[in-house]
């Protein structure tokens, strides 16, 4: 978490990993009006339905304002997120888009407006940062 931190950013008041009873969650971390559950894959290959599912799944059995954000280091399988479909509340990094977000300094609040914003729009979760901020 302290990765996604941005000098001037909002506080993002984290919390790290913990466990619900049967379940891990990776960490949290508010945005001004919004809590986000992170679940994180550090792994050489794509990321497929699956994990997604997973993680869609604890975000069924929370509040209804809860959102997501899965981060895999690999990227997506172009498969795995056709399978997976539209229309969910989970928002996807890889990654590329870490890289675009931290080289030039973009602070995570934007990055996740704007794909929170594309994805209300289009249905689509993952959505690359270098499309976002052209």
């Amino acid at each position: 978490m302290r990765a996604l931190r941005h000098p001037g950013a909002i506080p993002l008041r984290p919390r790290e990993a913990f466990r619900i009873r049967g379940e891990q969650i990776d960490g949290s971390f508010v945005l001004p009006d919004e809590t986000y559950l992170l679940e994180a894959k550090w792994e050489s290959t794509p990321t497929g339905a699956a994990d997604l599912h997973v993680l869609h799944g604890k975000l069924d059995q929370k509040a209804a304002w809860a959102r997501g954000l899965f981060i895999s280091h690999a990227g997506f399988s172009e498969d795995g997120l056709a399978a997976w479909g539209r229309g969910k509340r989970v928002i996807c990094m890889d990654g590329l888009d870490l890289y675009e977000m931290l080289q030039p300094g973009l602070p995570l609040e934007h990055v996740l407006a704007r794909k929170t914003r594309r994805a209300a729009e289009t249905g689509m979760a993952f959505i690359r940062v270098r499309e976002l901020f052209p």
